[in-house]
């Protein structure tokens, strides 16, 4: 009785041919075809954040162990370097530094933060970075639909604040964040005197991150325009159009 109710049900829903609440003129099925482009064949472009002005940062460190990582698995890769970036909001947007940081976010394919766990969360060196990254700049959108991975360092034992907190900035920035992150426990232990980090398990979560993020700015870049395409958004456009074109006529 309860599958014969449930396969009703079922009918019903595929007998709905309008939806009141919804502008059926923006409305899109999904295109396999949008998800299968041609694909691209130079270096996928990968920018590094990192959290620290130390003299030793272990999360410059780690952010340069990465860029080494992701170097071998054919990205080109640069490293910002947050010296002399002001607060937000205390200069200009015309600022060197902060002009040079959304360029080099406009450039990339894909990102890494890089944060050290400060109070229990990232530091303000990191989140200044982020926040000088508008979510749009006319109509460019610096960050939406750019693969994304996070990774922390602590001098203590393993925690994952850091990497919470920039998993949902990466959401808000419209970032595609891959599944795995890295935590570096007690840094100061995981690497030599020439900078280099030891071989451990951590180390080896390094690889797989790094790794991981590859295949995933492979897989999206090309396609990354239409994954962001939105409803809402087409509606919105769609909406501010018409009103043009009725004030056209007038």
């Amino acid at each position: 009785m309860a599958r014969r109710c449930w396969i009703a049900r079922a009918s019903a829903l595929s007998e709905v041919s309008d939806f009141p609440a919804a502008d059926m003129g923006h409305i899109r099925q999904p295109d396999l075809q949008a998800l299968r482009p041609q694909l691209s064949t130079h270096r996928p472009r990968i920018l590094i954040l990192y959290g620290s002005l130390r003299e030793v940062s272990f999360s410059r460190l780690l952010a340069m162990e990465a860029g080494r990582l992701l170097e071998h698995f054919g990205a080109e890769v640069r490293i910002f370097d947050p010296s002399g970036l002001p607060l937000p909001d205390d200069a200009p947007a015309s600022h060197p530094k902060v002009q040079e940081l959304r360029a080099l976010s406009e450039w990339s394919e894909g990102q890494v933060w890089v944060s050290p766990e400060r109070h229990g969360t990232i530091t303000g060196i990191m989140k200044a970075q982020i926040d000088w990254i508008p979510l749009s700049l006319g109509a460019i959108r610096p960050t939406q639909g750019k693969t994304l991975a996070v990774m922390q360092v602590a001098g203590g034992s393993q925690s994952f604040n850091a990497v919470n907190t920039l998993r949902l900035l990466g959401r808000w920035m419209r970032m595609i964040t891959i599944p795995n992150q890295s935590s570096v426990a007690k840094a100061y232990q995981e690497f030599g005197p020439d900078g280099r980090m030891k071989p451990s398990p951590y180390y080896d979560r390094v690889v797989d991150v790094c790794e991981e993020l590859i295949k995933f700015t492979l897989l999206t870049r090309d396609c990354s325009t239409y994954l962001t395409d939105r409803y809402s958004e087409r509606k919105e456009a769609g909406e501010k159009l018409e009103q043009r074109t009725k004030l056209n006529v007038i």
